[in-house]
């Protein structure tokens, strides 16, 4: 009972302040009796400095999850230079929201009721880098080794310990990757990170591909591995006029680039392809991307891509020479005194990225549409953001037959059936894509006859002999066409005979 008087009052009231000092005192004098607890991780912190890490700096630094890859060759490089240790962590910990290195240091995260981390084998995660490569990247590790400054060697090499932690967007920390550095000396730590950051700008392995992003469904982003066929000039149906002026603003200065810079011009540019639909804006695009392989191309569409704007002009800042590819450019970059438009903040962007690099970076900016008079002045006119506009128009009929050619060559029967049908004159008024169906569908015609070239699907088949009257009858079927399909192949969407007869 004497211990129920130390907490009341005289007047026999609980008092709740001592009570909670007396259950400290209490709590205390059991945890006094508990063997300690077990701390595998911290023990091994303690064993790789030679003491206490508690009062340890952290420098820490927090990266887009497409960097993972090139963290994971800087630091298989630097593990393989040094001989650092590799120790894998639980991926349960990112569950929490105190997790970090300063946690594991002095394992605050049983004070807190967790379980003190155990080493476990390191668990790795397959990411693109390539169209069909991958690379098996550390998801929770701790790099456990010696620095010594700039070039890490000598005798004022001193023990470091790195966690690296990719993000999982179902956890509190969301998809970003971080890098934590434990040091005695903080100014060690800054110096590893650059090197890490210098080393990863070296093994980018998004250098010279193209590129696309991929958005998940909690907003974050990735990058995408396009593989987009090699066009050779001879498949680009343009007039000469045209494609060199395409050639002589992209690859003419990119060829003359250091004699640019040396006398003071700029070579960053912008290039406006515009035009109906299917003439072939993004097929001069995939030439380009031939036409100058070393080139980081990164390609955003008009919709939900614009919203990576700003990662794609720094990604090819980093990564120049680089091609930033904007398709259907009006979807966003609209004349902004349209009735109800209001501003655009997203055209403010474009407008600002553009003029934000500078004036010697080697970077492209090709954008493409279809509706040239709904783009904005500022965009389209003024030097400096776009200073060439070419028009990918229908094609002439020395365009046409020249298409005919490339998409019949190859098929049994394609140049006689060219010669015999008037498919020339009778294609006047239509888009390269028209044509390009038009040949699909008289081979389609001729596989159906059974002739020749007739498989179950399951195997390889000869090409089937092409006629006169596959093609005609081909055309004859996309003249009769819906008015919807005729403009989807840039027929447009008349009911006028293409062979001139209605």
């Amino acid at each position: 009972m004497g211990s129920v008087r130390e907490v009341t009052t005289e007047a026999g009231e609980f008092e709740p302040a001592e009570f909670a000092r007396q259950f400290q005192a209490f709590v205390a004098g059991i945890n006094r009796l508990v063997p300690p607890r077990a701390s595998p991780v911290r023990d091994l912190l303690v064993e790789h400095f030679g003491e206490p890490p508690d009062e340890l700096p952290v420098v820490s630094e927090s990266l887009e999850s497409p960097e993972h890859p090139n963290l994971q060759l800087a630091l298989e490089e630097l593990t393989d230079a040094h001989g650092w240790r590799v120790v894998g962590l639980s991926l349960g910990l990112r569950q929490y929201g105190a997790f970090s290195m300063g946690a594991l240091a002095t394992d605050r995260m049983a004070d807190w009721g967790y379980p003190s981390p155990r080493p476990v084998p390191v668990e790795y995660a397959n990411v693109s880098v390539g169209p069909d490569e991958t690379l098996a990247c550390a998801q929770l590790a701790l790099y456990l080794g010696r620095w010594g400054g700039g070039e890490g060697e000598g005798d004022a090499e001193v023990p470091v310990a790195l966690m690296v932690m990719a993000g999982d967007e179902r956890s509190h920390f969301g998809s970003r990757l971080t890098v934590e550095v434990l040091a005695a000396d903080r100014d060690v730590a800054r110096d590893l990170l650059a090197v890490l950051q210098q080393r990863r700008a070296a093994l980018n392995v998004y250098r010279g591909r193209t590129l696309s992003f991929v958005f998940t469904q909690h907003g974050s982003f990735n990058l995408d591995f396009l593989r987009l066929p090699d066009v050779d000039r001879s498949q680009v149906i343009l007039p000469d006029a045209d494609l060199d002026a395409i050639e002589a603003h992209t690859i003419g200065i990119s060829r003359h680039a250091a004699a640019l810079r040396a006398s003071g011009r700029h070579i960053k540019r912008g290039l406006l392809l515009y035009g109906p639909p299917g003439t072939g804006k993004t097929w001069c695009v995939t030439y380009l991307r031939t036409a100058m392989p070393d080139r980081t191309t990164v390609v955003i569409n008009g919709g939900p891509g614009i919203h990576a704007l700003g990662q794609a002009v720094a990604l090819a800042r980093n990564l120049q020479p680089a091609m930033v590819v904007l398709e259907d450019v009006d979807l966003v970059a609209h004349e902004r005194t349209r009735p109800g438009d209001g501003t655009n903040p997203l055209l403010f962007q474009l407008l600002n990225e553009m003029d934000g690099l500078g004036e010697d970076a080697d970077v492209v900016f090709v954008l493409t549409t279809n509706r040239l008079e709904l783009l904005e002045p500022a965009l389209a006119m003024r030097p400096g953001r776009i200073d060439q506009a070419v028009e990918i128009k229908l094609p002439d009929r020395n365009c046409r037959l020249r298409l005919f050619e490339l998409y019949l060559r190859g098929i049994p029967g394609g140049a006689e059936a060219l010669a015999e049908a008037p498919l020339v004159e009778a294609t006047e008024g239509v888009s390269a894509a028209f044509i390009k169906e038009l040949v699909r569908r008289a081979v389609l015609l001729a596989a159906a006859d059974g002739a020749d070239g007739a498989s179950d699907g399951a195997g390889a088949a000869e090409p089937p002999t092409v006629e006169a009257h596959h093609v005609t009858q081909a055309l004859t079927a996309l003249d009769a066409a819906s008015a919807t399909l005729r403009t989807l192949l840039g027929a447009g969407g008349s009911a006028r005979s293409i062979g001139g007869t209605g």
